[in-house]
């Protein structure tokens, strides 16, 4: 692999997004990564759909669109060439354009986005398992206030019997 051909692993992690609940990237994103006009990427999807069921790539809504506009904060250089709303692909979707997209450029960066996939993929794993942790050590936590409760009105309930009784005699040698 020659060195022109590696792309940072930051430079490809920013252009994945979260749409409809899964992790995506934009046809635009990915005609600039592989080298090749957003164009020339579409055509080539348009004349391979049948690889490409609504689980693989979709365009965004109107509105879907006008929110991600909104995220971004995109500035007039970045609206330039998005008159229409893009094509979004999902990782499988990505993995597919690998095949239609012929070129050693194209496949190196198929090989590394699938790397950068896989590791945003663990790290939401590793996110979770550390939530459920945090959840489990709440719970503790929580039995563990109500049980110092208990003790604290059982001492309560001790201390105001022990003031309410008579004095007792006391037990033992007498001299």
């Amino acid at each position: 692999m020659s060195q022109n051909l590696i792309i940072s692993e930051e430079t490809i992690s920013d252009k994945i997004y979260f749409i409809r609940n899964q992790k995506v990237m934009l046809d635009r994103d990915l005609a600039m990564l592989y080298g090749i006009e957003t164009k020339r990427l579409k055509e080539q999807v348009k004349r391979n759909l049948s690889r490409f069921p609504e689980d693989f790539m979709f365009e965004l809504t109107k509105d879907e669109f006008a929110n991600w506009r909104s995220q971004i904060a995109t500035s007039n250089s970045d609206k330039m060439g998005l008159r229409y709303t893009p094509m979004v692909f999902t990782e499988h979707g990505v993995l597919m354009l690998s095949s239609v997209l012929n070129s050693d450029k194209a496949i190196q960066t198929n090989i590394q986005i699938m790397r950068i996939f896989t590791k945003v993929r663990q790290m939401l794993l590793d996110t979770t398992d550390l939530k459920i942790d945090i959840m489990q050590i709440q719970k503790k936590l929580e039995n563990h206030d109500k049980n110092i409760e208990l003790v604290f009105s059982y001492l309560d309930e001790l201390t105001d019997n022990k003031e309410n009784e008579k004095p007792r005699t006391k037990i033992g040698y007498k001299k």
